[in-house]
């Protein structure tokens, strides 16, 4: 059986425990309510929950399907809420989402974890130590676990915000290479999947926060889901600096990457010129001494007293001139 925790409140106070949905449902008095916890539920065991508290099928059929976008639906007097938690893995720079499903009634509320984290016992413990807010009714428990989801950026947002401190100093790194370019990329990644979890949480919290104006919810409630309205739109804003940041990185490691290539190739370059440079002063003299090494028996120069000297004498000068011609062009 896949139920965490179930339990009827009356007046902020816990009165009756229940071992199944249908028995939480049936105790539920007309002046208390009835929180249900679930961890990976069937189908079957979801259909056993839309039976017992009218929860709506569509909401159910999202619950089964799983890996949905948070958001808020209205079925009536009724909520179906999505929402991913988030955790920072160090080891691999990623972050994990634990999707939970929650259906709100006047008379319950039914909490769908798809994953171990977060671990929402803790937010029932928080709350049985204070009867007043939970005595609210199940808006207060859809506020704690709201807040204990909110809460759970703040280290994801630290986590990432080391890894773009860290790239900012690798880029610059004279040995970075592709493997910097591969961790912005990857990085970018999830911070746009963080991104998707957090940003329709503020169009969602502003839906709640003027339903519970409709509702003439508690005015200390009201405030409360304001706090957390106002944590969320700063999470967002910082995430948009983190990918503005990300893409100016990338484009900075780009530049400077095609910078150093460019200056090698300018080295490579600098270096040929001086070979061709050499090649060429030693080209001449070397056609010279090849003309006269071919031992033509007909060859006017080599009985000529002044020959040798002035073959030497053009393989000195052709070279002084190729030098000095390259000398001035800075081949050399």
């Amino acid at each position: 059986m896949t139920v965490i925790d179930a339990a009827v409140y009356v007046g902020g106070a816990r009165q009756d425990d229940a071992s199944t949905v249908v028995e939480a449902a049936a105790r539920v008095t007309q002046k208390g309510f009835a929180w249900v916890g679930l961890l990976r539920p069937s189908d079957e065991e979801l259909a056993e929950v839309a039976g017992a508290f009218g929860v709506h099928s569509l909401a159910v059929e999202d619950a089964m399907k799983g890996h949905q976008r948070s958001k808020l639906e209205r079925y009536g007097d009724n909520l179906a809420v999505v929402v991913r938690a988030a955790r920072y893995i160090e080891s691999t720079e990623t972050v994990d989402f634990g999707e939970i499903h929650l259906f709100v009634g006047h008379k319950a509320i039914v909490a769908v974890r798809l994953a171990e984290e977060p671990d929402l016992a803790e937010v029932r413990s928080r709350l049985e130590g204070d009867p007043k807010l939970l005595a609210l009714g199940p808006n207060a428990v859809l506020y704690a676990i709201l807040d204990e989801v909110v809460d759970s950026y703040g280290p994801v947002m630290v986590g990432l915000e080391n890894d773009i401190d860290e790239i900012e100093d690798q880029i610059f790194d004279q040995h970075a290479g592709i493997a910097v370019s591969r961790r912005i990329y990857e990085l970018h990644r999830e911070v746009i999947a963080f991104q998707r979890a957090v940003q329709p949480l503020v169009g969602m919290l502003a839906e709640v926060r003027s339903l519970a104006a409709e509702d003439e919810t508690d005015i200390e409630l009201r405030r409360l889901f304001r706090d957390v309205h106002d944590h969320v739109i700063r999470t967002s804003d910082r995430i948009d600096n983190f990918r503005s940041l990300l893409d100016n990185a990338l484009n900075t490691h780009m530049s400077l990457v095609a910078q150093r290539e460019t200056e090698a190739s300018y080295a490579q370059n600098e270096q040929t010129k001086k070979i061709s440079a050499w090649a060429a002063i030693l080209f001449a003299p070397s056609l010279v001494g090849t003309i006269y090494g071919m031992n033509f028996r007909y060859m006017p120069e080599l009985s000529w007293r002044y020959g040798y000297p002035l073959a030497l004498g053009g393989m000195v000068v052709l070279g002084s001139v190729l030098f000095v011609i390259f000398r001035r062009a800075k081949w050399i």
